[in-house]
């Protein structure tokens, strides 16, 4: 028997090919690393139909619409990759797992930065320069005072980034010209080492402005960072030390003399791989909006206190904190299966379940769940870890959230972990932007170094309000009221009240009764 010939293989065609069925016109458009550019949608134009507005600007090509940035691609990046379809978690090629049971945080920092994993000599250079700069000006001291007591440490973080930005002029391109670090991407030495110096700054003040943030809300004074400890250590060394004698007793001390503070080494590590957890997750809320912000070339301080203001938000950097008040909801294991009732007649929020990106499992939360245990061990059981595990197993074992894939996350266990370690529910965030400010800077840098040069972020919007109309005066005008159509009457009390009343003779003056 005669075998078939082999047909010649053929060349990939990568573009796509769109039919324009208002005009019946073919375009080919570019495919390029799975993707399409789309300003060249721009070239697919079309004479207004029936239905098209002017705002609609037809005749000017086409627009692409995609809300949330569900599936639109803003930049080229090297840094982070993630297949949410088969959990997986890279930094620059590396694996989480890998880099979590490996690594430490500072060489992480340098790997997402730098784009490869340093030398001894290279990483011992990083290390100091990062440790060195954690110290702060004095001033700092009265810039904190100035927060009330009761303030959120988020709001004074971001405002801190903002603050620091104040103290370096060679850092700012309003000051120094435009191409301050944009002239990075041609190799200029002097640019590359202004951009490293604000870097190793903002690393390294992190968690100095992350621990004076704190001890605000403690009543305490400041620590000044101490030298020879790593990066968590130098941390936790700033929320917990009490004084300059500060020291452990020599009946608790391996040494028959009183030794001077330490951070527990469970602890400090556990702190460690939690931060390289959370050091980058590719082109989240905040990631972008440091981006965007950076896109206008402002200094660095002022795009990271932007990120940090985004992650404040409660659908991006409160996640964790939501699943503890959840779990004290539920207050026990009994109280689970009724839990998860409710959360199938939407009558209740399931936290820490579920991600955005990961469609199956968040490959964080199995490295972060064997540092809870080694927590746990330490600082003894949280109550809510048997509530934890009760929803933890019944929710995986349930058609209904296994179908609907929500896993749980990273999310789900932090919380459990910072509760255990003592810290408050609202520092929970900041414990999530100070090892961000890494993945923050990685990615600015990057688009600093971009061969192309930097384009301000400027997206389009598809305009639904009103055509043009004309001016009416008050006579001619017809009052829109309704909720949200007019500004609310807000109550008033105390002194606006009483002011009210000495200038109207009533609270009701002028607001006209709803009965």
């Amino acid at each position: 028997m005669g075998q078939e010939t082999p047909k010649a293989k053929q060349a990939r065609n990568n573009s796509l090919v769109v039919i324009d069925n208002r005009t019946g016109k073919q375009y080919s458009v570019p495919v390029t690393h799975n993707s399409v550019p789309a300003t060249f949608f721009k070239s697919i134009r079309a004479p207004a139909g029936p239905d098209d507005r002017p705002e609609d600007e037809t005749e000017r090509g086409l627009r692409i619409s995609d809300r949330g940035f569900l599936n639109t691609a803003v930049i080229e990046s090297a840094i982070t990759y993630i297949d949410g379809e088969r959990g997986i978690l890279r930094y620059r090629g590396y694996p989480i797992e890998q880099l979590a049971e490996k690594s430490t945080f500072l060489e992480c920092a340098y790997l997402l930065i730098y784009g490869s994993l340093p030398s001894s000599s290279q990483l011992s250079h990083f290390e100091r320069e990062v440790l060195l700069h954690g110290i702060l000006h004095a001033d700092a001291t009265r810039f904190f005072g100035s927060f009330r007591y009761d303030a959120h440490p988020m709001a004074m973080l971001t405002s801190a980034f903002a603050y620091l930005g104040s103290y370096y002029g060679e850092a700012n391109p309003s000051l120094q010209g435009q191409t301050l670090y944009t002239k990075c991407a041609k190799g200029d030495p002097e640019a590359l080492q202004n951009m490293d110096k604000q870097i190793y700054r903002l690393i390294g003040k992190a968690t100095t402005l992350a621990a004076m943030a704190y001890r605000v809300r403690q009543g305490r004074e400041f620590v000044v960072p101490p030298t020879g400890m790593s990066y968590t250590e130098s941390f936790l060394y700033q929320l917990d030390h009490l004084s300059p004698t500060d020291s452990f007793s020599a009946s608790f001390s391996a040494s028959p003399s009183p030794s001077p503070y330490k951070p527990h080494p469970v602890l400090a590590r556990a702190l460690d791989v939690l931060f390289i957890l959370h050091a980058d997750h590719e082109m989240n809320a905040s990631s972008t909006t440091v981006l965007q912000t950076g896109s206008s070339l402002p200094d660095p301080y002022s795009a990271v206190a932007a990120g940090c203001a985004s992650l404040y938000g409660p659908l991006h950097g409160g996640a964790n904190e939501a699943v503890i008040r959840m779990l004290v909801a539920i207050g026990s294991p009994d109280n689970v299966p009724a839990f998860l009732a409710a959360v199938k007649r939407r009558e209740k929020v399931l936290s820490g379940f579920g991600h955005r990106v990961y469609k199956t499992s968040d490959p964080r939360s199995f490295i972060i769940r064997k540092i809870a245990d080694e927590v746990f061990a330490v600082t003894g059981r949280d109550p809510l870890l048997d509530t934890a595990m009760a929803l933890h197993d019944a929710a995986l074992k349930d058609d209904y959230f296994v179908s609907r894939k929500l896993a749980p996350n990273v999310d789900f266990w932090s919380g459990l972990i910072y509760r255990a370690m003592g810290f408050p529910m609202d520092f929970f965030p900041v414990l999530f932007v100070v090892p961000r400010v890494v993945g923050w800077v990685a990615h600015w840098r990057q688009m600093m170094l971009s061969p192309e040069g930097v384009k301000i972020w400027r997206p389009r919007q598809i305009y639904v309000g009103p055509s043009e109309r004309s001016y009416v005066s008050f006579d001619g005008r017809e009052t829109v009221q309704g909720p949200g159509k007019e500004p609310s009457i807000v109550v008033h009390s105390g002194m606006a009240m009483r002011r009210r009343l000495a200038e109207t003779g009533s609270l009701n003056a002028g607001v006209k009764s709803k009965l």
